[in-house]
């Protein structure tokens, strides 16, 4: 069994969410704090032993590439004036294998995965989207790693979501629970009503998919809002082999939304040691006053 050193990040949506900052600027370089988004999904990444790293990207998505590459001028005026924590940041941004591929069209995340197969060959390899920091004392891609390990299939990480809230995710009919927090997927169901979902286990921005994905992939027809769905080529390779989904126990945060972006900005504002004091002062401040 080969081992999981390749991760995919799809990088090349319009961030239509966001506009007008998104109009020119990368989403995923948009900062909670002070460090960009996609920065938290790469140090996820290679906290979990991933070794290559490949962006889909699309136009528009320069910034993310100028990010993780050397800046002399930078790091020379920063030597010179002996500012060395800033210089070691900076530093640290340009020593990962990373690779750009684009995506032409926006064809769906399952296309943008198939972008990346000759990247991949024959090997397994995991997902990560850019909409969902993950925080846990094993991150989460670790844990999906082994659990491939353990079983030699595909692996989603899946949470429980409000019941109310499944027609935003894709989400899965479990068959059974084979280890706890394991369960053996019966189907995927990509956004159903309320009325119509399996359960409110909701598959989020983490896979670990086996080479196999992308034969179903390439005859995956698209999907919902005309794009190729990732979900349904999974469940057309869940009946071919075993797909499990991991029950995340976790914190996630969800930053593909603006509330979802404020709040995480608030949560790791108050970690941050530059910033934790003066913004809970600010909050109580704040507080007071809306009382």
């Amino acid at each position: 069994m080969k081992p999981v050193r390749k991760a995919i990040i799809p990088a090349a949506g319009l961030g239509t969410r966001f506009l007008p900052a998104t109009k020119a600027l990368a989403k995923e370089m948009l900062p909670i704090v002070d460090k960009p988004t996609i920065q938290f999904i790469i140090e996820e990444a290679l906290a979990s032993g991933i070794e290559d790293i490949v962006i889909v990207d699309g136009k528009s998505k320069r910034s993310i590439e100028d990010h993780f590459d050397s800046n002399p001028e930078l790091e020379n005026n920063l030597r010179e004036k002996g500012k060395d924590e800033l210089l070691k940041l900076v530093q640290e941004t340009t020593d990962i294998n990373l690779y750009f591929i684009r995506q032409s069209h926006p064809r769906g995340l399952g296309d943008a995965v198939l972008t990346a197969k000759s990247f991949i060959g024959d090997e397994p390899f995991v997902v990560m989207l850019g909409d969902d920091l993950m925080s846990d004392e094993v991150p989460l891609t670790k844990q999906l790693i082994d659990r491939y390990n353990t079983t030699g299939e595909s692996t989603l990480a899946v949470m429980q979501v409000p019941h109310d809230q499944v027609s935003e995710y894709g989400v899965i009919a479990p068959e059974k629970e084979v280890e706890p927090g394991l369960h053996q997927v019966n189907t995927f169901v990509e956004k159903p009503k309320p009325e119509d979902a399996p359960s409110n286990l909701a598959i989020i921005g983490r896979y670990l998919l086996t080479p196999e994905i992308f034969e179903e992939l390439e005859n995956t027809k698209p999907g919902k809002g005309n794009e190729i769905q990732l979900t349904d080529a999974i469940d057309s390779l869940n009946k071919r082999q075993h797909v499990y989904a991991h029950e995340f126990k976790g914190s996630r945060y969800d930053i593909g939304s603006k509330i979802g972006f404020l709040t995480t900005n608030i949560e790791f504002g108050l970690k941050h040691p530059q910033t934790s004091e003066d913004l809970k002062a600010y909050i109580k401040e704040l507080a007071a006053k809306l009382d």
